[in-house]
């Protein structure tokens, strides 16, 4: 199986988000597997291009309404912890959504990367919270794509 990331800022802007969108349709046609988060902006413009071919990570159950059950594990708590520059300053919430970014790029099993990582950032850095699956993939060799 064949797996890319498509994140970026819930601001990315709506001309980006439709190309995101198209990018994830003809990426599912070529047989690759999305994995996202299902914030607004740029988690949803991929997942909408994506079809069926998704695998959705929520930092908890019912975020965004969406009904997905694939959650972060205790590993990728401790994962996350390991790249976040200010981790003892995260809320709960922010620890889950840094959480569930191991397994965007990383898989269930924390072992499965994706190939590559299609992302925007409002600097084109691994910024804001999507700098941390930007930050797990560079660690993992995996190339990132910025828009």
């Amino acid at each position: 199986m064949k797996f890319y990331a498509g994140i970026g800022s819930r601001e990315t802007p709506s001309h980006i988000l439709q190309v995101m969108s198209e990018d994830a349709y003809r990426l599912q046609a070529r047989g690759y597997i999305l994995r996202s988060g299902a914030a607004e902006g740029a988690d949803s413009a991929f997942e909408a291009g994506a079809g069926d071919q998704k695998e959705i990570w929520l930092p908890w159950r019912g975020f965004q309404n969406h009904p997905s059950r694939l959650l972060p594990s205790l590993a990728a708590f401790e994962m996350a912890a390991r790249f976040h520059p200010a981790w003892e300053r995260c809320s709960r919430g922010a620890r889950a959504l840094h959480a569930r970014n191991c397994h965007q790029v990383l898989g269930a099993d924390l072992a499965t990367p994706v190939e590559f990582v299609l992302c925007w950032t409002k600097d084109g850095r691994a910024s804001g919270g999507t700098g941390q699956a930007i930050r797990i993939a560079e660690a993992h060799g995996i190339p990132v794509r910025y828009y």
